[in-house]
């Protein structure tokens, strides 16, 4: 698949004609890690994504595990609250407002499934009820024999990347009863959940679009994936929005010559704002449309 990117102003007139074309009604969102970079917010899968616990340095795809926890669940914990303060230090960025101005616009016609564990769309304005949070959200931890998330507490500070809790800090993380609790994030060892995850519904959500926007998404996580095909399947248009070549890239292209696809390559701050004024704009002009 041709990796070639179209002048702006081409792809512009493109989303303009998709939009027209289609008048999507039901919209759903798929964003990726992607979203928040312009955050500042990295993926803690390059360099900077290594932890180091005595002289071995573990990669996130080692910590983030159920095994992992088990075996050292202090510096688990310690790597997510690192984690934690980084992302609370970022702000939302303009894809994110343009995704809580969508849903404002939408109502119950939007979606939300969001691989990211920031918290950022949140923050942003997007409800909790449209946002499935499908990888967790690491201002949450929940019991570790099972239980329902709960809020960490806002005594436990952000930890700088060698920085050690104190005792004081390891009290604060327990549920109600007192009983022990991990990050509420789904682990590589972990599988999709519908009490917690809202996995399920995602998916329903993806079968009833018209048209599926995926945001800054390598296509590496199974979920996302089985959402983009149900809509698929429905006939629901795709857009992605990735600078760099992708699976859901790829697929928008093969999409493209159908009519009812599109790769907007470049950063989501640039398009979904434009992608959001579109739809939006398509609302008010005919609300009363089935």
């Amino acid at each position: 698949m041709s990796d070639e990117r179209a002048p702006e102003a081409e792809l512009d007139a493109a989303l303009e004609q998709l939009i027209a074309d289609h008048r999507p009604r039901r919209v759903v969102v798929v964003s990726g890690a992607g979203i928040s970079a312009a955050s500042g917010i990295p993926t803690f899968r390059g360099p900077e994504g290594y932890w180091t616990v005595g002289a071995r340095e573990y990669r996130p795809q080692e910590l983030a595990t159920r095994a992992a926890f088990e075996q050292m669940p202090r510096e688990v914990w310690r790597w997510y609250l690192y984690r934690r303060g980084v992302c609370r230090a970022a702000e939302p960025n303009a894809a994110h407002h343009a995704l809580a101005e969508l849903e404002a616009a939408l109502g119950d016609d939007f979606a939300l499934i969001s691989q990211n564990v920031d918290g950022l769309h949140l923050r942003a304005g997007n409800s909790l009820a449209r946002t499935m949070q499908v990888h967790g959200n690491t201002d949450y931890m929940r019991p570790v024999d099972g239980g329902s998330p709960l809020p960490i507490p806002e005594q436990v500070p952000a930890l700088a990347c060698d920085e050690v809790p104190d005792d004081a800090v390891w009290a604060l993380l327990v549920d109600d009863q007192g009983q022990p609790t991990r990050p509420h994030v789904l682990w590589f060892d972990e599988c999709y959940d519908e009490a917690l995850y809202r996995s399920d519904s995602a998916v329903q959500a993806a079968a009833r679009c018209d048209l599926m926007v995926t945001i800054g998404s390598s296509g590496a996580a199974s979920l996302p994936w089985h959402a983009v095909a149900v809509a698929e399947q429905r006939g629901a248009a795709l857009i992605d929005i990735n600078p760099a070549l992708n699976p859901f890239a790829e697929r928008a292209q093969l999409r493209h010559r159908e009519g009812r696809g599109l790769w907007l390559a470049g950063p989501s701050t640039t398009w979904m704002p434009r992608l959001t004024a579109l739809v939006a704009g398509l609302r008010e002009s005919s609300p009363s449309e089935p």
